[in-house]
């Protein structure tokens, strides 16, 4: 069975980036951007002492930009075709190479990422990059690419609509028309492409992905989505290359966006190649449809983003929608895969949990966040500045103020500012450091077994199941308990454990049995001298992780 990891999100366009003086839609050369060496040894160290072994780095990529480097001949896009001035890191320029911005020397940008993926290995870290394989940028040209490898749509027939082996899908005799208010200026794209969000119009909407274009996989999708994968299309055998290239540069996993929108056919293929050669390579699919689980772990990979199904749920029972009893349907539904499911409780599409729209105070999140991490074996994703208390309620240009940090602007973070320059970890972080290393440093808690407890305590008195939930989890002869409080009062709970309980985990409980609380270090009466359980507190918004002294 596999250990649990902690994955750590980090958008590098914004983490480094320390100017204080950012203005609402500004410039690169105004606003100022993070850039790869930012993650020197220092900060490495401390994202690995979080309990972190993977860094996710989102951005890496080279993404269209309004940005102009005309000392490597790179000239910005046009806007028609750009969200923001800093552009969206899921429309690729080049999936061969990185992102100029983020270099000190943009000429020796590759030079400069492969010496930070040296750097994280060095302090026992991985480095995950974005894998986009569903869409690119409408002005998509690799100057990178290897020899022998030509550009996407370099041999289609734009003639038609869909053929298997071209790359794009067409909207023949029409030319694309930019739902961007100011229209284009210098882009033409004829004939139109279809959109990466299965828009097959010539003119999408604001709402659509209009930046992009969606990638032919040989999928008809105008005529009732028939199939045609024999002979292989050249997409297939396009994204293929792409990946093997970044295994290649020693790159430790890749988070596979919009990955439901892909056949599960080519990832078959595709992550058997990547296999065979780079076993140790991690794949994550981001997948919304729960409906689909199962196809894609089929499909070989590695995690699945669990978004629909827990993070859903616990944000609904934080927000007092949904009784806490519901989590125990999360785990029925992934039962036998559960293990591969990504938890988190932030990352880049979702609205941080201390801003206005959610709960504005970090500390208000311990009870989901001890369920999302503690739950079970699967990795857990933590996104930059969430250990901080970022509230997200910046107004940052192409991004309003929505509770999320922008993924389109230049911009930067007063609270990564704020400890970078402190050196001083703020509580929130210590309790986010101690809570992290627990669920990989407890054996119980990074390997063991999973028993709910929620089905015992229904008709319990002295428990509300509607906001609290409680689990076990035990390895070798060793139980913790741990229960979360939803209510922002504080309470005094009776917990009843099963008799079956102890015997899935092959112990027997002695009479007065105690605990050690893991988060506080109090020792805790759980039953008395007959060995009938007792109460004990918990405080509001808070979580009790106890071990049984057996």
């Amino acid at each position: 069975m596999k250990e649990k990891f902690i994955i750590y999100q980090v958008i590098p366009r914004l983490f480094g980036n320390i100017n204080r003086n950012c203005v609402p839609d500004g410039s690169y050369h105004v606003n100022g951007s993070g850039k790869f060496s930012a993650f020197d040894k220092n900060i490495l160290k401390s994202i690995r002492e979080l309990g972190c072994s993977y860094i996710w780095m989102t951005g890496v990529l080279e993404h269209a930009t309004t940005t102009t480097f005309p000392g490597i001949g790179l000239e910005g896009e046009d806007l028609c075709i750009v969200k923001g001035k800093a552009g969206s890191p899921y429309a690729i320029k080049d999936y061969y190479d990185v992102s100029p911005e983020l270099a000190e020397v943009p000429a020796l940008r590759k030079e400069e990422f492969s010496e930070l993926i040296t750097r994280a290995k060095q302090e026992h870290l991985k480095i995950i990059i974005d894998f986009v394989p569903n869409h690119l940028s409408r002005a998509y040209f690799s100057d990178s690419k290897p020899d022998g490898v030509e550009d996407f749509g370099s041999r289609d027939n734009f003639s038609c609509s869909f053929d298997p082996q071209n790359n794009f899908y067409y909207i023949p005799g029409e030319a694309f028309i930019s739902p961007h208010k100011g229209g284009c200026k210098r882009f033409v794209e004829s004939p139109a492409k279809a959109t990466g969000n299965d828009c097959f119009l010539a003119n999408p909407s604001v709402n659509d992905w209009y930046e992009t274009v969606k990638l032919n996989y040989g999928v008809d999708y105008i005529n009732s989505g028939n199939k045609y994968f024999n002979p292989v299309p050249d997409t297939w055998n396009k994204m293929i290359d792409i990946l093997l290239h970044w295994c290649g540069k020693g790159v430790g996993g890749f988070r596979c966006d919009m990955a439901e929108m892909v056949p599960p056919e080519f990832w078959q293929m595709a992550l058997k190649t990547v296999k065979n050669r780079y076993p140790e390579v991690i794949f994550i699919a981001e997948i919304y449809n729960r409906d689909l689980y199962r196809v894609f772990t089929d499909a070989g990979f590695d995690y699945l983003y669990d978004k629909s199904g827990l993070y859903d749920t616990l944000r609904m029972v934080l927000s007092g929608i949904a009784p806490a009893s519901a989590i125990t349907g999360c785990w029925q539904r992934v039962e036998g895969i559960g293990n591969k499911m990504l938890n988190f409780m932030e990352n880049h599409d979702e609205q941080r949990i201390a801003s206005d729209f959610f709960l504005g105070d970090p500390f208000c999140v311990l009870p989901a966040l001890v369920v999302s991490l503690l739950m079970s074996n699967s990795p857990f994703l933590i996104y930059f500045g969430q250990e901080l208390g970022e509230r997200g309620m910046d107004s940052e240009g192409f991004s309003t103020i929505d509770g999320k940090t922008s993924i389109f602007d230049y911009w930067s973070l007063s609270s990564i500012r704020e400890w970078i320059g402190s050196g001083i970890d703020p509580e929130i972080r210590r309790l986010y450091k101690r809570i992290l290393n627990l669920s990989i440093s407890e054996p119980s808690l990074s390997r063991g077994k999973f028993y709910d407890l929620e089905y015992a305590n229904i008709s319990n008195p002295f428990y509300d199941t509607t906001r609290q939930y409680s689990f076990l989890r035990g390895e070798t002869g060793e139980v913790i308990l741990v229960i979360s409080n939803f209510s922002a009062d504080p309470e005094s709970v009776k917990v009843n454990i099963p008799a079956e309980a102890f015997s899935y985990f092959g112990v027997t409980p002695r009479n007065n049995l105690q605990g050690e609380d893991l988060l506080s270090g109090e020792t805790i009466e759980l039953t008395d001298s007959s060995g009938e359980f007792i109460k004990f507190t918990i405080k509001g918004s808070g979580a009790r992780i106890i071990k049984l002294l057996l």
